[in-house]
C-alpha cells in the first residue's frame, strides 16, 4: 500500500510541475530574469505557483504534525538542528546558481526526462555527479577530522 501512495503522490507532484510550467526551463529562466520587468517580458506566473505551494505546505504541515505518527511510518522525521553552518549557506547558493543557469531544479529536471529533453539529461547527469562528489568530499572530511584537531590552533 505504501508504494502505491508514494507513486500517487509522485505522479501528482510531477503533474503539478508539468501543468505549472516548472519543467520548462525557458519559462523558469523568464521568471528568474528580473531584467525583463521593464520590457514586459518577465513571467511572474511561477511566483503564483510557488505561493500556492507554500500555502498548501503550510496548511498541510500544521494538520499532519498534529497526528500521533505518519500514516505509513512509526514516527515523523523532522529536522531538529537550527544552527547555520557553511553547508546550509553554500548548498542553497549552488542550487540557486544552477537553477538560474540551467532553468532546472531536481524535480522538474526528472519530470522533463520523461519528455526526452536533452538538456534535462545533461542536467540530471551533472546533478548525479555533484551528489557523488559531495559524498566523496564529506567522507574525505570525516576521515581527516579524526586525525586533525577540531581547531587548527589546538594541539
Amino acid at each position: 500500500m505504501t508504494i502505491l501512495v508514494q507513486f500517487a503522490i509522485g505522479l501528482l507532484f510531477g503533474l503539478g510541475l508539468v501543468v505549472s510550467g516548472m519543467s520548462n526551463p525557458a519559462k523558469v529562466l523568464n521568471f528568474l530574469d528580473l531584467g525583463g520587468i521593464p520590457a514586459g517580458t518577465w513571467d511572474a506566473s511561477l511566483a503564483f505557483v510557488m505561493a500556492g505551494a507554500v500555502a498548501v505546505t503550510f496548511v498541510g504541515f500544521r494538520h499532519v504534525l498534529k497526528l500521533a505518527h505518519p500514516l505509513f511510518a512509526e514516527r515523523f522525521s523532522v529536522p531538529t538542528r537550527n544552527d547555520i553552518d557553511p553547508k546550509i549557506v553554500v548548498g542553497p547558493a549552488i542550487f540557486g546558481v544552477g537553477w538560474g543557469l540551467a532553468g532546472f531544479c531536481p524535480g522538474p529536471a526528472l519530470t522533463a526526462l520523461g519528455f526526452g529533453s536533452t538538456s534535462a539529461v545533461i542536467f540530471v547527469a551533472a546533478m548525479c555527479a555533484g551528489m557523488v562528489l559531495a559524498r566523496f568530499i564529506a567522507k574525505l572530511q570525516s576521515s581527516t577530522r579524526i586525525a586533525a584537531p577540531v581547531h587548527p590552533l589546538e594541539s
